[in-house]
């Protein structure tokens, strides 16, 4: 037999091989996460030579096939749980946020992130022996009390600075999977973009699981935090503070409401006399009264209160949604009220983010501060409150009572747990990802 043909049946059965594998795990993995159905058929298998293991762009699994079938042959749960961890990359987007990282931190931060679920899943067909070694980095950086997302340990990772020796150490341990195709071009031919295609899956996902009983929903607690906190929806923060805003008369022209046709028709039958003149007053929608809350108890960080409280303040004095006069309330409160500052003007505004101190650290009780607002209201200190917005972790003692203006809460994306907001309330989730976008 040619050399040439015998080495090409042997690449073929060595590629089916790899395949009937893989589609072994699949099944396996769905008997055991009827919820993961549609994800864990996400990906079409594509054998790859030279590829370290296993990769994924978020269109196909490629797959070297002998050593698919060197790790099955150390047994199921290890092919089981490469390609679940590859799984985890594509429905939580991994492979699409690399943009603006240092990558080798991007890279082992979403590796750590999809072990800790693996390993959190409890069931025999993942489970393998956990060594000290990975306990101890994930009690490093994974901070406690919080949804272990990769950009959370991305930014835990970026504060600790490993060693170059330990992170080696780090990605020896976590590493499951070759990232060279991440981020990799799209074909324009397909019907439908990766990426949007897995925030379905990830959203069908949530909805299934919230159908399990309680019994396995406890079973499956970090996966399912995880999913709801990926699938709050990010909000256009610009366009969510016009909901605050009034209606109301300012003195400029309004070219919208302006007819060139009959202006032009006056002008060309009487020579310098239009038929209609621009309106003098346009109805713009305006912030003047509103109310900022800060949260500053011992849970939420000094930057991070520092930075929403510049970006929304930026906001506010654009143009187009500031008023002239104003009248800005912003409350830092804990467990109780520690200051109340009253803006008037863009001037003041400036002068106070740029002399801020942040006061309390105590504990968390959101109803002094409704009290506080009641009160100014009782005193008449507002003329026409249209909202407020109150800026904390979530974990505190919600009023009881339905405030007369519209209320929301601001959650950031990475210390976020499902709070269960009152039904008043609207709730908006936002990443620090989001916070360096809205400037314009």
């Amino acid at each position: 037999m040619n050399p040439l043909y015998r080495q090409q049946q042997e690449e073929m059965a060595f590629e089916e091989i790899g395949r009937e594998i893989l589609e072994l795990s699949r099944t396996e993995l769905y008997m055991n996460l009827r919820f993961l159905d549609v994800a864990l058929s996400g990906l079409t298998f594509v054998p790859d030579g030279s590829i370290r293991g296993t990769g994924t762009d978020g269109v196909s699994l490629f797959y070297r096939p002998d050593w698919v079938a060197g790790l099955f042959g150390r047994g199921s749960q290890n092919v089981n749980r490469s390609y679940l961890h590859t799984v985890f990359h594509c429905l939580f987007g991994h492979v699409w946020n690399r943009g603006g990282r240092d990558r080798e931190y991007w890279d082992l931060a979403c590796d750590m992130a999809a072990e800790h679920l693996i390993d959190g899943l409890y069931l025999k067909a993942v489970q393998v022996p956990k060594s000290m070694y990975r306990r101890q980095a994930f009690r490093r950086f994974l901070p406690e009390g919080k949804v272990p997302t990769a950009e959370q340990i991305y930014r835990s990772l970026c504060r600790n600075h490993p060693s170059a020796k330990e992170a080696e150490e780090l990605r020896i341990e976590f590493t499951q999977d070759d990232h060279r195709y991440w981020e990799r071009e799209q074909d324009p031919e397909q019907p439908e973009s990766a990426p949007r295609k897995w925030e379905e899956a990830r959203e069908r996902m949530q909805t299934e699981m919230e159908l399990f009983s309680k019994e396995a929903s406890r079973e499956f607690r970090d996966l399912e935090e995880q999913v709801r906190a990926e699938n709050h929806q990010k909000y256009d923060y610009r366009e969510f503070l016009r909901k605050f805003s009034v209606l109301k008369e300012e003195l400029q022209v309004d070219l919208d409401a302006f007819d060139y046709i009959f202006y032009n028709y006056g002008m060309e039958l009487y020579g310098n006399m239009p038929l209609i003149e621009p309106q003098e007053t346009k109805e713009v929608q305006k912030v003047e009264d509103f109310v900022i809350v800060i949260d500053t108890s011992m849970s939420c960080r000094g930057e991070l209160i520092r930075r929403f409280l510049q970006e929304t303040a930026g906001i506010l004095m654009e143009s187009e949604s500031f008023s002239r006069k104003i009248n800005l309330h912003i409350i830092q409160c804990d467990d109780k009220v520690q200051e109340d500052v009253k803006i008037t003007s863009r001037e003041e505004l400036e002068e106070y983010l740029e002399h801020m101190t942040i006061r309390g650290f105590g504990g968390t009780d959101f109803r002094p501060a409704f009290a506080w607002v009641e009160e100014l209201l009782r005193k008449k200190s507002f003329s026409r409150l249209r909202g407020l917005i109150y800026f904390t972790d979530g974990y505190g003692i919600f009023p009881a009572k339905k405030p007369p203006y519209d209320t929301a809460f601001v959650f950031m994306k990475e210390d976020y747990r499902d709070v269960d907001v009152p039904p008043w309330a609207i709730r908006l989730v936002i990443g620090e990802e989001d916070l360096e976008e809205i400037r314009p």
